[in-house]
């Protein structure tokens, strides 16, 4: 998989991928290993190069937590989108499924490098916009199946 086989980095160059990657450093996270937790600072946004990750959402069911899963990301994909919008806190929970890899990209570092290069930063804008618009239709999927359970429970 080359850098630009990255949903974050697709349309760019080889040369500006690098250098995005360039800005970031490698973590490895043993299966069960906290990347995020909801609500925290989103200082940093991240691909995973190898591995999957979790992202649930902490709900109280009964005077107990529970971690309701939203989707799971894999290999190529990003996470922490919220690092590049904000208010900059991350809106879920995100935790290693198996040993996995990413690179992490600090938010700062990378508003400093949009600002010189504004065309590298609208394209990777834009795929972090499409990866947003995903975010949302498992949402929209997630709430019209609630929104059926309580009218048929209502109705029923």
């Amino acid at each position: 998989m080359t850098r630009t086989q990255t949903e974050l980095l697709a349309g760019l160059d080889e040369r500006d991928a690098q250098a995005i990657e360039a800005i970031g450093a490698h973590l490895a996270l043993a299966q069960g290993d906290v990347l995020f937790r909801l609500g925290t600072d989103a200082d940093r946004l991240f691909i995973i190069e190898r591995g999957r990750v979790a992202l649930t959402l902490p709900m109280r069911v009964l005077d107990r937590e529970e971690s309701v899963l939203v989707e799971e990301r894999g290999t190529a994909q990003a996470l922490g989108w919220s690092a590049l919008t904000p208010p900059h806190r991350f809106t879920l929970t995100a935790t290693a499924l198996v040993e996995t890899e990413v690179l992490a990209l600090p938010r700062v570092a990378l508003f400093r490098f949009f600002e010189l290069r504004p065309d590298v930063g609208y394209v990777v804008a834009r795929n972090v916009a499409a990866i947003i618009g995903q975010r949302l239709e498992i949402f929209q999927a997630m709430w019209l199946r609630e929104m059926q359970r309580v009218v048929k429970l209502t109705y029923a």
